[in-house]
């Protein structure tokens, strides 16, 4: 296979697997209330082992996520989103952008948008916004496994790595990350972080 039919099908498989995990949080967030889970208490659970339900787990992180407390946020997230799966990436970068700028200290806020960036080819927007996002929640696996992606797509295979390994840091029984980080270790081996 030549090597830019190979960066093409990793960035293909790098943006289905980034959509699928977005879409999942913007479903889970549309299906119910939130309710008052302890961040902390679910965080520990995807790290536990014996859990065994780390899906499930996942699914209330990213219901948690995706309320900011104040409707007129969460509508304003909601829109972003609908935009994002529409391929409206201006539109829904015009409503994040009012969302981040009314609810500065939301981190869902700054990784929505940060999706619609990438989404639009603009690295570096979308780099600044994923840097606030873990400055206000570093425990968001989707922003650094966002992170890995751009640096992939970059042909920045050790700080892809990098990204990846602190995604499963906090995230550690995701399959797909195994098989991210194996492919980026072999791709990287011989060199330093």
């Amino acid at each position: 296979m030549r090597l830019i039919d190979r960066k093409a099908t990793l960035a293909v498989a790098a943006f289905a697997f980034f959509i699928a995990l977005f879409c999942a949080g913007a479903q889970v967030a549309a299906q119910s209330d939130l309710a008052d889970d302890d961040l902390d208490e679910l965080y520990q659970q995807l790290l536990d082992p014996a859990d065994g339900d780390w899906e499930s787990v996942e699914k209330r992180i990213l219901k948690a996520w995706s309320h900011s407390g104040s409707d007129a946020m969460d509508l304003l997230l909601e829109r972003g989103r609908a935009a994002i799966n529409e391929g409206k990436l201006d539109i829904a970068i015009e409503h994040l952008t009012a969302l981040t700028d009314h609810a500065p200290d939301f981190a869902e806020g700054w990784n929505a948008r940060a999706t619609a960036f990438f989404l639009a080819g603009k690295y570096g927007p979308s780099i600044a916004d994923i840097e606030v996002t873990l400055k206000l929640n570093p425990h968001h696996f989707g922003a650094l496994m966002g992170l890995g992606m751009i640096y992939e797509a970059l042909d920045r295979p050790k700080a892809a790595l990098k990204a990846f390994l602190a995604a499963k840091a906090v995230h550690p029984f995701r399959p797909d990350l195994d098989e991210t980080i194996d492919r980026l270790m072999e791709k990287t081996q011989g060199t330093s972080l």
